[in-house]
């Protein structure tokens, strides 16, 4: 018993190994030739099957695949979780907020698209030789899942092409991955109800019932609560646990669970488990890092295992008989075209050209990955046999190696309209943007003064960036309260760890609440939603300690919230000093000048001073994310040397530095949609011009661009050193370039 058991475990291994392999040998080779990678590992999997190798040398297909229960179950167990982990990786690239965007022109064409193959795959099904139909007594059950087969186009595919076309950021790319969105959510839903029946045998209307109660509550309750319930496991494991990759495990726990409770309420676990990578796709933290991961783990193991276990069950022989050969050629004109008509029609009524037409009929004929699941799925409860299995099989793969070349056809022959010029612009703008590369702001308060001005400046930034914000209480520096927060409380002296520690969640809250405020929008605008503020605490640790640990979960922004901020010799504090050494990422450090600053964030009047730097450029794109969410006024200055204005040329054009510095100024407020005014000033002193101008405007807060200077003191240069020791108003002093 243990020979033969040790036996069937190396086997195992081997054709795990094996499967992988040749897997990724054919899918190298149909992305080299424009095809996507699972034709390879599907044609992989019919080579080792009963089609080539069976037919050449049994014996040796025998030998590597035995028809042994136990053996069997082993692979099959790696393809159950294969299904689950595509399932939650397709989920991850769901894009909700795109189908919700286009969801009338993509629902109209993912309707139409689906009706019309659903209801002639249904018809074949119900009008198919007896003697076809692997159990009679559920033909029904069978008829649904042809029609879902023939309806559903697999989102995966559709992207991918669409991706590697470049088109997926054209309008009709867009609407064409929406629509397949639109397909895959609506075809788990009905594959899931199609599981149910296909267990209770029957069509039980208490069962039916039941599961479609049981699934309206499921995606209610996982839409609403479980959002936000996911975001929070995410959150406190990324933050708390200290072992590797411990979002992932998180991660595969949550698609475990909401796949179970699928399995309860009587449809399948696919549905939980979509669902589940919807929900995970749509967290805010370390989203990236995230789909990396799993992305790695799905794609080496699970894809080739799973679609080299399809080919393998695949019989190419069984099609070669003449009521099979019908039922594949059947099946592939009628998904062909049903599918590129019903998405044809239902591009014309929702008022798209013909040209547009034409591509989203032959972007949504793809099936994949998405009908392969289905197959199995259905093989595996009995509700179809090894033909219409093998027939469903060769159906998607043809639709899927045809699809490219039609739609890259279809999408060279479509022009580019304005409003899609402007939006591809602005996505570049953003694509490039200095901001982009903030995922996670992170504000350090000691609960004094200055904290108040820096929580306010960070919140608003986390609201225009749509980012969660975390407070970082670094009260516990020394053991007295820190100036402004005695008085507040009517004592003096120390202040106990409990009472800081509820300091900070009062302080956070109130950010959180902050960041619902309107601001010039009026009362009758919808309120924004509010920002995730989560509250953390040094807890007695070193801050240099703390800082890093940040850093390496997700913090990538510094906003600096200390009172004071300067040392009494000039320049920064100690304190101050240690945290930005401390952080390895970019730092924001704010300067509240009490008494200046308005209590309304929509009465901040920002300045910037510029230049002919691109550290200058990208501290207004940064004090446009300050008043993005507030309404803010915001005004630029370029400082001119003394004379440089007689040294323009008198005839011609010569642009300027400060002329290509306001260009770039305009594209930004373009963009952003945040009007910037702009003044040119001479002055023999860039700082003294800069705060007589701030005073004259009654400017009460500067946004300075700055770059870290090497040394044992933290300085930022001579300019932003005087401003600190000098300016009369709030200041914050942002790293737009490190040295």
């Amino acid at each position: 018993m243990q020979g033969a058991a040790a036996h069937s475990e190396a086997l195992f291994l081997f054709q795990i190994v094996l499967l992988v392999v040749v897997g990724r040998l054919f899918g190298e080779l149909m992305v080299r030739i424009g095809q996507p990678s699972i034709m390879g590992q599907i044609i992989g999997g019919i080579l080792l099957g009963p089609s080539v190798l069976g037919f050449f040398a049994p014996g040796v297909e025998a030998a590597i695949f035995p028809q042994v229960d136990a053996q069997k179950s082993m692979t099959e167990a790696v393809a159950q979780l294969g299904i689950l982990f595509l399932l939650l990786l397709a989920g991850m690239e769901t894009d909700l907020g795109l189908a919700m965007r286009l969801r009338r022109s993509a629902a109209s064409i993912s309707l139409a698209g689906i009706i019309v193959p659903f209801t002639c795959g249904f018809l074949l099904g119900e009008f198919m030789p007896q003697h076809l139909v692997p159990n009679p007594d559920q033909r029904i059950v069978m008829s649904l899942f042809m029609g879902t087969a023939l309806a559903i186009s697999s989102v995966k595919i559709v992207a991918t092409v669409v991706r590697e076309m470049d088109f997926l950021r054209r309008n009709i790319g867009q609407l064409i991955v929406a629509s397949a969105i639109i397909d895959d959510t609506i075809g788990w839903v009905v594959i899931a109800f199609t599981f149910s029946l296909a267990k209770s045998g029957t069509v039980d209307l208490t069962s039916i019932g039941t599961s479609v109660l049981g699934t309206l509550v499921f995606m209610i309750v996982s839409f609403t609560l479980g959002r936000r319930l996911v975001f929070e496991v995410i959150r406190i494991t990324n933050d708390n646990f200290k072992s590797d990759l411990p979002v992932l495990s998180a991660i595969i726990a949550i698609m475990g669970v909401m796949a179970m409770m699928t399995d309860m309420i009587g449809v399948h676990t696919v549905l939980g488990a979509f669902v589940a990578g919807i929900l995970v796709g749509e967290s805010p933290i370390l989203t990236k890092q995230i789909d990396t991961q799993l992305r790695g783990l799905t794609t080496a193991l699970f894809m080739p295992v799973f679609f080299g276990l399809t080919g393998l069950k695949t019989d190419i022989g069984v099609l070669f008989e003449r009521d099979a050969l019908l039922l594949t050629l059947g099946l592939i004109v009628v998904a062909s075209v049903g599918k590129f008509g019903g998405a044809f029609v239902g591009a014309r009524l929702s008022g798209l050209s013909r040209a547009e037409a034409l591509a989203l009929g032959s972007g949504m004929n793809a099936r994949g990955s998405t009908e392969v699941i289905i197959a199995t799925i259905g093989l595996s409860v009995g509700v179809l046999n090894e033909q219409l299995f093998s027939a469903i099989v060769a159906m998607a793969l043809v639709t899927t190696m045809a699809m490219p070349a039609t739609l890259r056809w279809a999408l060279q022959r479509l022009p580019m309209h304005k409003d899609e010029e402007h939006r591809l612009l602005k996505e570049d703008f953003e694509a490039t943007s200095f901001l982009n590369r903030f995922e996670r702001p992170l504000v350090a308060v000691d609960l004094s003064p200055g904290s108040e001005l820096a929580g306010r400046l960070a919140a608003g930034f986390a609201q225009s960036r749509k980012t969660p914000l975390t407070v970082l209480n670094v009260s516990e520096d020394d053991d007295r309260s820190s100036p402004g927060t005695a008085a507040e409380d009517g004592a003096e002296g120390e202040t106990s760890s409990p009472d800081l520690r509820e300091r900070a969640e009062t302080f956070a809250t109130r950010l959180r609440e902050r960041s619902t405020r309107l601001g010039e929008a009026g009362e009758d605008a919808p309120k924004p939603e509010a920002i995730h503020v989560t509250t953390r605490h040094r807890d007695g640790a070193e801050i240099g300690e703390v800082l890093k640990d940040s850093a390496e979960k997700g913090h990538d922004l510094l906003f600096v919230g200390l009172d004071p901020v300067s040392s009494e010799s000039g320049g920064f504090s100690r304190r101050v000093s240690d945290l930005v050494s401390a952080f390895a990422s970019t730092v924001a450090i704010v300067v509240s000048r009490e008494g200046r600053t308005p209590v309304a964030d929509n009465q901040l009047r920002i300045l910037i001073p510029i230049s002919d730097t691109e550290r200058s450029i990208r501290a207004v794109e940064f004090g446009c994310a300050l008043a993005g969410s507030s309404g803010a006024a915001v005004s630029v200055i370029y400082i001119l040397e003394p004379g440089e204005t007689q040294q323009r040329p008198r005839f011609g054009r010569e642009e300027t530095a400060h002329a290509a510095a306001f260009e770039r100024v305009d594209e930004i407020a373009a963009q952003t949609g945040i009007k910037i005014s702009k003044t040119l000033q001479e002055g023999n002193s860039a700082e003294v011009a800069v705060l007589r101008h701030a005073r004259r405007g009654r400017y009460n807060l500067l946004v300075v661009g700055v770059s870290r200077r090497t040394g044992e003191r933290l300085s930022y240069g001579r300019i932003a050193d005087n401003l600190l020791d000098t300016a009369d108003r709030s200041i914050v002093f942002v790293e737009t370039e490190q040295s």
